[in-house]
């Protein structure tokens, strides 16, 4: 087989205009065609409801429905006759997820100011959310529970999915296993952007919710940009990220598996190795050369490294973390030496997560340690966060102002108020003044 291309190889301040765009360029945007093709199905399922989503169940699914419901007999049975070994590692994912969500709940909150005001917020679960679970050629019960299990940790009312159904009528058996361990209230064969406009406008069948999380392909996560004025989303995510920050203590043969696994995701996987050691850059690259043709994925993983994989060298350290905070990874590995592992970490600030230390493999995160792996990409996790409970609760704010704090605050706001031309504002401040 021909040698693994890369987009970007060498030193990083040598790097050209082009291969820097290469790089940093993860735009997710989807183009005209799929714009267009979304709104026309958006429009459709609200002004015609179940009848648009049974037509699209034909179209894109081969799926004839006479309902769109799955019925909850049918996620236990399908839970029952689950594996039993994939039974087990669905349920202790949930329980991590579970356990972990519960230690980053919000908490209601008061502050006295000096004044004497009383300032309180208090995080109040949404009503209803959707799930969306990927189906047909990629199914990800792992992404199901990451939906639900926070959300009903968050206290949600009600939790729905919706997944594509295939050619029975239904979706997947392993996720409505995992909808029976998430416990999730309603399942939907629905997919696409079909059901994003279902779960955002509500149809005779489906309940509009108040916030939709979950992957998709580019026409449901164009249908969620599109949607995201009237109902809240998740992060805008696009193909998968992974940038792996290592020093000369890192194994070559590790940080290669690493790469590999992320770059089996899509061919326009984004991957790339930052270091400050030639050596491990070389030797980086020559275990990929050699273990890629024996992956089962070679064509994706090659293709992902050629559109926008990365092998670079740095002068140190800090140049390594100024280029992460820049890039804004999706997946950080840190696999630096345990002296300068607490250092390097509190100077970043640009990724979804970030995986300590070299045993701590993407994959467990994406599956089983129960941090989220719903996350930003594209460059931006540098101002969205993974998903957690606080996606899943709206804040109520309250304020107590007695007759002694009002006093305290009458004369500033009643110059405040004149300042700003508003003399019935000052008005209703300056009542309360005074001795």
């Amino acid at each position: 087989m021909s040698a693994l291309r890369f987009a970007a190889v060498g030193p990083l301040t040598s790097l050209d205009a082009t291969a820097r765009r290469a790089l940093f360029d993860r735009n997710t945007t989807t183009d005209d065609a799929v714009r267009e093709r979304t709104r026309t199905v958006l429009a459709r399922v609200r002004a015609e409801g179940d009848a648009a989503l049974l037509a699209y169940a034909r179209e894109f699914d081969g799926a004839t429905l006479d309902r769109l419901e799955v019925p909850r007999d049918a996620w236990e049975a399908a839970l029952t006759s689950l594996d039993a070994t994939l039974r087990r590692a669905l349920e202790r994912a949930a329980a991590n997820i579970r356990r972990v969500h519960e230690a980053f709940r919000p908490e209601p909150r008061e502050v006295a100011t000096p004044d004497g005001a009383i300032i309180g917020r208090r995080p109040d679960p949404l009503a209803r959310v959707g799930v969306y679970a990927p189906g047909g050629r990629a199914t990800y019960p792992s992404s199901l529970l990451m939906g639900a299990v926070p959300a009903r940790v968050a206290g949600v009312r009600e939790v729905i999915v919706c997944s594509p159904p295939d050619a029975r009528g239904a979706p997947s058996a392993v996720l409505l296993a995992a909808a029976a361990i998430a416990g999730v209230d309603r399942v939907f064969a629905v997919g696409g952007a079909g059901a994003v406009a279902a779960m955002a406008y509500g149809t005779a069948s489906i309940p509009a919710v108040d916030r939709i999380v979950g992957p998709g392909n580019a026409y449901v996560a164009e249908a969620k940009l599109q949607v995201s004025g009237r109902v809240g989303i998740d992060s805008p995510a696009g193909p998968s990220e992974l940038l792996v920050l290592a020093d000369a203590s890192a194994t070559p043969a590790v940080v290669a598996r690493e790469m590999l696994a992320q770059a089996e995701h899509d061919p326009v996987a984004a991957v790339v190795l930052v270091t400050d050691s030639d050596a491990l850059a070389t030797e980086v690259r020559r275990e990929l050369e050699s273990r890629v043709d024996a992956e089962p994925r070679a064509d994706v993983i090659r293709a992902a490294f050629a559109a926008r994989g990365g092998i670079l060298t740095v002068e140190s350290l800090v140049d390594a973390v100024e280029f992460a905070n820049a890039w804004a990874a999706e997946h950080l590995l840190l696999a630096v030496a345990p002296a300068v592992e607490g250092r390097v970490l509190a100077e970043l600030r640009g990724a979804g997560t970030v995986f300590i230390g070299e045993t701590a493999s993407v994959a467990f995160g994406d599956y089983m340690s129960g941090a989220n792996h719903v996350l930003p990409t594209g460059g931006l996790a540098r101002i969205w966060s993974g998903l957690s409970t606080l996606d899943f609760v709206r804040w109520t704010t309250w304020q107590r102002i007695d007759r002694e704090a009002a006093r305290r605050l009458a004369d500033d706001v009643d110059t405040f108020a004149r300042a700003e031309g508003l003399p019935a504002h000052a008005a209703a401040a300056r009542q309360w003044g005074g001795a």
